[in-house]
């Protein structure tokens, strides 16, 4: 049986207090009005922009009216002058003066009257630039702890699809790991609560959260300024019901699995037969079918309809390529970590080089994905799809770019040596950078959606990211102390024990 280290206890114990206080001053030091914005923008290019715009405009109507002053006071001098000379003149001249300043006032008065309202309306669209600033940045808060929230529970989820795959395969090499496999999808459940309480505090707007614009019901309003006419002819799908509703459907089921898997898994180990092992064959086969489509309509749900007016076909494979070799790479780095404690004596250099293979091989198919997308939509250049990418090459260039070489060239020239494969401290190195890109994937796929242009990875982000992953090392570890690590009445378990090549 495993133990629990203190020290890895106390360490996630640390990772989850400064994660909350990061959090914690994410939330307080967003901003309220619209006033703390223009404060937090005084230095920036937005700012400097608007400000431009204005001078610039109240130049041109100062001098359009001195040109209106000139005027006036040249047909002044022209009535004096008129003075000088005879009564009638006098009278002529004095007339024409008249009618002549008065409709130099007039037109002093229509462009006056013009220049206002172009002051107003630059006001105005300062104002909702404020606005939507605001709301970027009460969003940014939100949005960090949505990343890691969805990132860490859908690494467990892509766990308990390997392990089902390995079932449904009737794999040989594998069952030394499975106790590995179950330990990590233990955080499926505890990830899946937290992860919905952020689903109804986004439908339910707690804290200015703004995370999904379709939830909000002035967009489907037709009444409504903030009318949106391609999110109303959605509605059908994008409606906070059929979200919810579906969202449970998909956790419920997705645990229950878990459940029955780990529940099997243990009834083996002291079974006269192998009926246990053969419920959990069939449940592999049921839920991977749920899966593939529950996978997929989840990834429209819980990610792309933050952007409701774009859409992939391949979005969904690509999600699952992300999380799915992040969490091999999960495994990989456990049983490492439990080797070097003592523990999995049968785990060999074998078993380590099949996993890095399968970190190998799904960062290239998540590589191929990548290029899939972006190649196919940058090339047709339809308008309302290239957006999303130009979006994130203007904004967002160093992560959006910075993720290719971490997900893709890194793992290509580390890991596609044999020799390397079989290394600890390259499976480590090679693991660490692989899930840290994947965060940033997650990253490239939410942040500019919800909070525009105005992201950085500051204390919000970091301590999101801190939370979860001690949530995560405490749920995890404490799960493996509940239960033998080798499985030991499963089938295949000596041919796993001795899976040499």
């Amino acid at each position: 049986m495993y133990t629990f280290s203190s020290k890895l206890k106390t360490f996630s114990f640390i990772l989850m207090a400064l994660g909350v206080v990061g959090i914690v001053a994410g939330f307080l030091n967003a901003p309220k009005t619209i006033e703390d914005v223009e404060k937090l923008l005084a230095d920036s290019h937005h700012n400097e922009a608007a400000h431009s715009d204005k001078v610039a405009h109240d130049a041109h109507a100062v001098k359009v009216v001195e040109g209106m002053h000139i005027e006036v006071t040249a047909a002044d001098s022209a009535k004096v002058e008129a003075v000088d000379t005879t009564h009638a003149v006098v009278e002529t001249v004095d007339s024409s003066a008249v009618a002549a300043v008065a409709m130099a006032d007039t037109h002093s008065d229509n462009h006056d009257a013009h220049k206002k309202e172009e002051v107003a309306h630059i006001d105005e669209e300062h104002t909702k630039h404020l606005e939507h600033v605001l709301h970027q940045l009460q969003n940014k808060p939100w949005a960090a702890l949505y990343v890691a929230c969805i990132f860490f529970m859908l690494i467990s989820l892509g766990v308990l699809a390997f392990y089902a795959i390995q079932y449904a395969a009737q794999a040989g090499w594998s069952p030394i790991l499975f106790r590995v496999m179950e330990g990590i999808t233990g955080y499926l459940l505890p990830g899946s609560i937290i992860f919905f309480v952020l689903l109804i505090a986004a439908s339910m707007h707690w804290g200015h959260n703004h995370l999904f614009v379709w939830m909000d019901p002035e967009v489907i309003n037709p009444e409504s300024v903030h009318f949106d006419k391609l999110i109303f002819q959605k509605k059908g799908w994008l409606n906070v019901v059929r979200f919810l509703v579906t969202a449970v459907i998909f956790l419920g089921v997705w645990n229950w699995v878990r459940f029955r898997f780990r529940k099997n898994s243990i009834a083996q180990d002291s079974a006269s037969d192998n009926a246990p092992y053969k419920r959990n064959f069939k449940l592999a086969a049921f839920f991977l079918v749920f899966f593939i489509v529950s996978e997929s309509m989840m990834s429209w749900d819980w990610i792309m309809s933050v952007d409701p007016h774009w859409y992939s076909t391949l979005f969904g494979w690509y999600v699952f390529a992300s999380f799915f070799v992040s969490g091999i790479t999960v495994i990989a780095m456990t049983t490492l970590y439990l080797k070097s404690k003592g523990y999995l004596e049968q785990v060999n250099t074998s078993h380590i080089h099949d996993l890095a293979k399968f970190m190998f091989g799904i960062s290239i198919f998540w590589t191929y994905l990548w290029f899939s997308q972006f190649m196919l939509i940058w090339y047709s250049n339809i308008p309302e799809e290239v957006t999303y990418f130009v979006t994130r090459i203007e904004h967002y260039k160093l992560p959006f770019f910075g993720m290719l070489a971490l997900n893709f060239l890194f793992p290509l020239l580390i890991l596609i040596n044999t020799d390397f494969k079989r290394l600890t401290w390259v499976v480590v190195m090679a693991g660490t950078v692989i899930l840290f890109g994947h965060y940033i994937d997650f990253f490239n796929m939410i942040m500019p959606a919800t909070v525009g242009d105005q992201w950085f990875i500051g204390i919000p982000e970091i301590g999101a990211l801190l939370f979860f992953l001690g949530l995560f090392i405490f749920v995890v570890f404490t799960t493996l102390t509940k239960a033998p690590l080798v499985a030991k009445g499963n089938p295949y378990i000596e041919e796993s024990k001795h899976f040499h090549y």
